[in-house]
């Protein structure tokens, strides 16, 4: 076979994959003479970079590339995402492709021309013609950082891991020494989300599907003034208690959970609460009363506990994929940002998507000012109080629950200090985004914590017509609904041959219900380091079916 034969088979295969990137390579020069072709003792083809002056550097070795493959696979364990750096003959990317665990390999490679002589020189075909294999060349950050995240799914997946063609990132080691940095950046992006669904999946679960009969029944209809008061519960909120006393007459207050019991010790009554903790710990927020008549939003995924203190549920969809299927396939409910990962961002969220005009924000530290964490009021000082004996004090406690952070950063300012922590960090760095994406005007009322740097934000013009919170009419019932969906889970078929695969034969409604088991899929794949993909589909399946159908026995409710 010719060389421009050669070239049209392998891009023929991959064109179906990727177009545009055929596209680029079809205008590439395939004669600059960047590789030679040598073969191997056992008579297999190894391309070889060329350098002037300098005898050709094979890529793989001249005794078996296949051997020397398998052996570098042999140490990738627990991984069932696959990053390549360097295509060279594809040795590695055959090997692992024996491998039944890795369930995707992405091979990345830079120069065009370079990479169109490749094709000119051997035969791709069996390995671009697989599923699991994507070929990505000269990425740009944005693109490749946007691509792992995307694709790289830890709860089906399980590890990650990079495995460089060693003579090909030799070649050019500042190229790759960036992709390195930039595909680190993306795995903890990924990790960091991953870690919150494999520790909360099954609460997520178990509670939003609960709520579905307290949700059939919340026929709440809210308008929010155009003033709104957010208060969170850092230490600065007792000292701006009476500036919130002064406007109390002329603001919506929007309390978080965590702040209420405080606003409450200051004979504060709030307009309304939000909560977005599924951990059944958030109800301890309102061991110290909460007036039924007091609107509480919630995400549908909070403790169904929760929803039954107050006599106006009003049920909203996070981030969460179960409440997002819930919200298109029964009942429509608003949506909130909760991407943020508190309270106080998701407060915030919601003022502005429901038409506040001016939000003043109340005790947000995302710190601990002088080594204070909450505000007193807060059920964290209710419960170090009933905990306390001569032993250990109030103080003590308070001195271990601060301590326990691995690593607190003590910032001190010209009159103040403070410790802030790495989640707190970021829970402010994300509040700092959403600023500048908000349409009503945020004021950060000043306190002792982290200082929080509002971004120019896009202000709209206000209409005398204000937007409500409410929800759409639900399809069915809740039992019926329930039942539907667990027929759904049911149905999914049977994990066969590799994941790539498995969701090409999923429909979309299919491809739906099964986004919304991934979060469990984190949970039980934590708890089973090592399991298959297929063992984990199908014990995910069953702990879904199993907890619906509990719930819909006539002696669950």
């Amino acid at each position: 076979m010719d060389r421009a034969e050669q070239f049209e088979r392998n891009l023929l295969v991959l064109y179906s994959k990727s177009p545009e990137l055929c596209g680029r390579l079809s205008n590439a020069e395939t004669t600059q003479g960047h590789y030679d072709l040598l073969f191997s003792k056992n008579k297999l083809p190894v391309p070889a970079i060329k350098e002037p002056n300098i005898p050709a550097r094979p890529l793989h070795s001249l005794m078996d590339p296949n051997k020397e493959a398998e052996r570098l696979v042999s140490t990738v364990h627990n991984t069932g995402y696959l990053v390549i750096f360097g295509l060279g003959g594809a040795y590695l990317v055959k090997a692992a492709l024996e491998r039944k665990d890795i369930q995707s390999i992405v091979i990345i490679d830079f120069n065009f021309d370079a990479m169109a002589e490749l094709f000119s020189l051997m035969d791709f075909v069996p390995v671009f013609s697989d599923p699991r294999v994507t070929l990505i060349i000269n990425p740009d950050r944005d693109y490749l950082f946007d691509f792992i995240i995307s694709t790289y799914k830890p709860a089906l997946h399980g590890g990650i891991q990079v495995l460089p063609l060693r003579p090909r990132v030799d070649f050019e080691p500042a190229l790759f020494a960036d992709l390195y940095s930039l595909v680190k950046d993306s795995i903890d992006t990924v990790s960091e989300d991953y870690s919150v669904q494999a520790y909360f999946g099954k609460p997520w679960f178990a509670n939003t599907i609960r709520n579905i009969f307290i949700a059939e029944k919340s026929l709440m209809t809210i308008a929010v003034p155009k003033h709104v008061s957010v208060t969170a519960a850092g230490p600065s909120l007792e000292i701006q208690i009476p500036y919130l006393k002064q406007e109390r007459d002329h603001t919506y207050i929007l309390a978080t959970d965590t702040s209420l019991p405080a606003l409450l010790a200051h004979s504060i009554e709030p307009d309304a609460v939000i909560s977005i903790d599924c951990q059944h710990i958030s109800y301890y927020h309102f061991l110290s009363g909460m007036p039924k008549h007091i609107p509480l939003f919630l995400d549908l995924s909070s403790p169904s506990v929760v929803a039954l203190l107050t006599k106006n549920p009003c049920f909203f969809s996070g981030g969460h994929p179960l409440t997002r299927y819930i919200s298109q396939y029964w009942r429509a409910f608003p949506f909130v940002d909760t991407s943020g990962g508190n309270v106080t961002y998701a407060a915030i969220a919601l003022a502005d998507q429901i038409g506040a005009e001016t939000i003043n924000l109340y005790g947000a530290d995302y710190s601990y000012p002088e080594g204070s964490t909450y505000a007193r009021g807060t059920y964290i000082h209710a419960l170090f109080n009933k905990g306390q004996d001569r032993l250990h004090p109030m103080e003590s406690l308070f001195s271990a629950f601060l301590f326990r952070n691995d690593h607190l950063l003590k910032v001190i300012d010209e009159k103040l200090w403070r410790y802030e922590t790495k989640p707190l960090i970021n829970y402010r760095k994300k509040l700092e985004i959403l600023s500048g994406t908000l349409q009503t005007t945020l004021n950060v009322m000043a306190g002792n914590g982290a200082p929080i740097q509002v971004r120019a934000q896009n202000r709209m013009q206000f209409s005398n017509i204000r937007p409500v919170f409410a929800s759409g009419e639900a399809v069915q019932s809740g039992t019926a609904f329930l039942q539907y969906y667990s027929d759904r889970i049911q149905g999914l078929p049977e994990f066969e041959g590799t994941l790539p695969q498995y969701l090409q034969q999923l429909n979309e409604n299919d491809r739906d219900v099964f986004t919304t088991l991934l979060p469990l899929a984190a949970f039980i794949r934590q708890k089973n380091h090592g399991i298959s993909l297929r063992d984990l589909i199908q014990a995910v399946k069953i702990q879904a079916i199993d907890q619906i159908t509990s719930l819909l026995s006539p002696t669950a409710r």
